[in-house]
Parts: structure tokens; sequence; C-alpha cells
């Protein structure tokens, strides 16, 4: 038992950090701010608002986005303080090895999988709806069967097959993107920047012109009565569509995964991961509000709300049809980029621990990348992406994340009480209240997801628990 809960050092991780690990320093403050939003700003703003308002939330979809993020700012605060004081590339995986154990380490680990490699297929399959809405509007019809998943799930009735093919727009992408994170992270970034500049423009632009065509009737009821079900309208409703809409906020901990691969991670953490966070939410909430302001929340259930909104305030804002698609794929190019950043250095960190194979930790010559995961990771993101439909990869991705927001806010508390005089170049305010907060609401939006999400998950962490007992256990690093 003991074993399962063995501890790295903090002693041990800061003489990691500052090991030579092959990894390339070159990010700085404002290339964190704008990888923040890169990822941020994506899925969420441009697909499953308009999902989550039409099956959950209706207009109060906004408050929604208020809980969600109020959680969000909570565990932002925690992760700033465990990214000052550990610069390390696991993230949530190493800020738990350090307090809760090896076994809690790995349950992470595994989990985050859920988060970045089903995040970037999710939003990979987003991507592809907005560019084929954009293709067709220049008379380029890419058929439903070569851009469509081959499977369909509906709550409450299951699986069915869709005739179709399989969606490859969104696996091209996922490839070009692996390709990109293999020369590097420099590169990678500076494509960011210019990404990040594109769809903050666009959603601007949306919000600035849109509010001219609010009809304030479409906001009432403002909190659509319950239809007799837990998590469909009604109060339990604004907390259900908080927690899949959760998945549009979890760009900022993937920041911390770059923490080797950032000049000065002391400050420029916490900068990066707060300040893209404050932006975000600020303009998710006047989204939600503009966007179920021009369209009735019962007709968004679609691929592509925004670009729908577009087309009801009619020929008055046409101009601006083809620049939200442009800033939608602008913005969901640069959620898969970071997301296929995000994964191979958790599994980057999980090898260096012994618990998963040393290729996984193999570092390219020449690029100075994590190349080896990287390559896995983008291979099983296509294949996940062209055969999933959206709706099943958003909601395995949101409780994956609540789940590792709960742990590193556990851990915070853990460790002032365990450690209290490490040196904590950024401290979190209000402890063990914030955290214990930010724990709270996270697990409240996860008891609200559908049972299905719990299933799902509950299947995952078992297949996870195998490998542990019967591979990573024996290999740790930790073992005497």
């Amino acid at each position: 038992m003991n074993q399962l809960f063995r501890k790295k050092s903090i002693s041990l991780l800061l003489n990691e950090a500052s090991m030579d690990t092959g990894l390339k320093r070159e990010l700085t403050a404002k290339n964190l701010i704008a990888l923040g939003i890169g990822a941020i700003i994506g899925t969420g703003i441009f697909v499953l608002t308009g999902t989550a308002a039409a099956n959950y939330a209706g207009p109060a979809i906004i408050l929604s986005f208020i809980v969600s993020g109020i959680g969000c700012v909570f565990a932002g605060l925690c992760y700033a303080e465990f990214s000052s004081m550990i610069p390390i590339a696991g993230s949530a995986y190493t800020y738990s090895y350090a307090t809760l154990g090896e076994f809690i380490a790995w349950i992470i680990g595994w989990d985050l999988i859920l988060e970045y490699l089903f995040a970037s297929s999710t939003v990979a399959v987003g991507w592809s709806g907005y560019f084929v809405s954009l293709l067709k509007d220049f008379n380029i019809i890419i058929p439903e069967k070569m851009c469509q998943a081959p499977f369909n799930h509906i709550p409450g009735q299951g699986w069915e097959a869709t005739g179709c093919l399989f969606n490859f727009p969104a696996v091209a992408l996922v490839t070009l993107i692996t390709a990109l994170l293999v020369i590097g992270i420099k590169e990678s970034s500076r494509v960011n920047n210019i990404i990040v500049f594109i769809k903050v423009a666009v959603v601007l632009l949306f919000i600035g012109f849109g509010i001219s065509y609010i009809n304030v009737d479409n906001w009432t009821p403002f909190i659509p009565e319950n239809t007799g079900k837990f998590g469909q309208f009604g109060i339990s409703g604004i907390f259900t569509g908080a927690g899949v809409i959760f998945f549009a906020y979890i760009g900022f901990d993937a920041l911390s995964t770059a923490a080797q691969e950032t000049k000065n991670p002391a400050r420029n953490m916490p900068i990066g991961i707060l300040i893209s966070l404050a932006i975000c939410t600020v303009l998710y909430i006047a989204v939600a509000a503009v966007l179920t302001g021009i369209v009735n929340y019962k007709e968004l259930n679609v691929a592509a709300p925004i670009a729908m909104a577009i087309d009801r305030a009619g020929n008055a804002l046409l101009w601006l049809r083809p620049l939200i698609k442009i800033g939608a794929l602008a913005g969901l190019t640069s959620v898969v980029l970071v997301m296929l950043m995000g994964q191979p250095r958790i599994f980057f960190a999980m090898s260096k621990d012994g618990l998963l194979p040393k290729s996984f930790s193999k570092v390219h010559p020449r690029f100075g990348t994590p190349y080896v995961p990287t390559i896995l990771t983008g291979f099983f993101a296509a294949i996940i992406a062209g055969v999933l439909p959206i709706n099943i990869l958003g909601e395995l991705v949101s409780i994956g994340t609540l789940l590792a927001f709960v742990i590193v806010c556990v851990s915070v508390i853990v460790l002032r009480k365990t450690n209290p005089d490490l040196h904590r170049p950024f401290k979190t305010p209000w402890v063990p209240f914030i955290p214990a907060a930010g724990a709270i609401i996270c697990l409240m939006q996860m008891a609200a997801l559908p049972g299905d999400t719990w299933m799902r998950l509950i299947s995952w962490m078992a297949i996870g628990l195998l490998i542990y007992f019967f591979y990573s256990k024996k290999r740790s690093k930790l073992q005497p």
C-alpha cells in the first residue's frame, strides 16, 4: 500500500527542472498568453455554445459560462501556484506526484489523456464542420460521406451507423498540426500568435455588430422550465450546461505542460494562465449573450451556431459570414495545436518517471521536441476525430478536465499543510477557501454531467488501472 502513495520529493522535481532535458526554452509571457487564448477560444465558443444552449440551459447558458468561469479562475490560481513552484512538463500529473503520491499521479496522468487527446479530436471535428461550410460558400462541395463520422450517439437511444465513411477534413488537420509540432515549439508558437490575432478580431466583430440584431424575446424565458429530467433546463440545466461547456475553458492548464520550454517559468506561467483565462471568460459571456439573443436557443443544436446567427441577421451582415468562418477555423486550429502540444509532454514526464516506455521521452536531436509521443498522439487523435461524433467527445473531455482540476485544487491544500515553508513564487490567495471552492464547483459540474459520460470515464479508468498494476508500478523509478 505504501508503494501506491510514494511521492517524488519537491527537491528532486526542482533538480529535474534545472537539468538539460533537450527541450528548448523558447516561450515568453506573451507567447504563453497567446497560447492560452489559442487553446481556450475554440470549440466552446464556436461549436458547443449552441449545442449546450439547445439541449441543457437555453439563454441561461450565459450563467453556465459564469459558473464554469468561476470554477476555472479558482483552479487557475492553483495551477499558477504549482506551475511557478514546480516548472515541469507534467502539469497536474507532476503536481499530484509530489503531493498525493504515485497512484493518484498515474490516475491523473491517464485522465489527462481524456482531456488533451480527446480535446484535439473534438475540436478537429468542429473545425471540419466550419471548413465544409466555408467551402460550400464557394460552391465547393465535400460529400457528406467524406466529412462525417461513421457513428452517431443519440442520448437515451444509443449508437447508430450514419452511413458515412470518415471525417477526412478533421484527420487532415490533425496530421498537419502534428507535423508542425514535431518541427519545433517556437515555430508552433509563431503560427499560434497569428491565428490568435485573427480569431480574437473576428470574435470582437461578431460581438460588436451582432448586438444590433439581438431580439430580447429570444431571452424569454431566460431559464427554460425543467422538462422533468435532471439537467434538461431549469437550474439543473445551468449546471449541466456548465459541465458540458467547461470544455471551453480547458486551454489554460495546457500551458503548464510547456513549463520546461518557458523562459523564467516562475514569473511567466502565472501571467500566461491567469491573463488568458480572464480575457477569454469576458469574451465567452459576451458571445453567449449575443448568440442566444439573435437565434432562439431551440434552434442552436448545429455544428456552426455562430454562422447560423450571422445568417439570421440577414444581408446586412452577409459580409461577416466568411470572416466568422475563417475566424472559427483559425480559432479551432490553434486549440488543436495547443492540445496536441500538451499531451506528448504529459507522456514525456510519465516516461521520465519510468511509468511509460523510454521511447516516450525521446527528444528529437535537431528540433528539440518530444517527437515520439507527438507522432503517437497525432495518430490516435486523427483516428478518433475520424470516427466519433462531437457530442460524445466533448462530454468525455469535460469530465476528464474537471477531475484533473479537482485533484490540483486538493493538492494545493495538501502541500500547504505538508510543506508550508516551500518557496512559492506565486501563492494562491485565501487558502484553503479558494482551492476548496474550486474543487467543489468542479465536482458539482461533474455530478451534473450525463450518466453515460460517467460510465465511459469509469471504463477508461479501469483500463488505466490495468496498465498501472501490470506495467507501470513495477517500472517506476521510485521502485526500491
